[in-house]
């Protein structure tokens, strides 16, 4: 049986309208993400020793790490800090 209320991905997006601008705004994000997740997981760190490392809560980096909350820059500096790592600015391919 078909649900009818049903919406695919896909027509989701067609209705968001999202710019490219926006797109590659979303997907530099989740790339800064999960290059810290993976980061941490290197580090052979939980969230709660990161917590207690960085001084920002465990269940903010949970958040976080399940994309949803967007890390300010100053969060993402003391996550990273720690663990010997930094947030560098670099031009984009073309």
């Amino acid at each position: 049986m078909e649900n009818k209320n049903y919406i695919s991905w896909k027509d989701v997006k067609k209705k968001l309208e999202i710019s490219p601008e926006q797109a590659a705004e979303i997907q530099l994000e989740q790339e800064i993400i999960e290059a810290t997740i993976e980061a941490r997981k290197k580090c052979n760190l939980t969230q709660r020793e990161l917590s207690k490392k960085s001084g920002i809560k465990q269940p903010v980096i949970a958040r976080i790490e399940r994309y949803a909350n967007s890390p300010q820059t100053n969060t993402l500096i003391k996550l990273l800090y720690p663990m010997g790592y930094t947030i560098k600015v670099v031009p984009l391919k073309k």
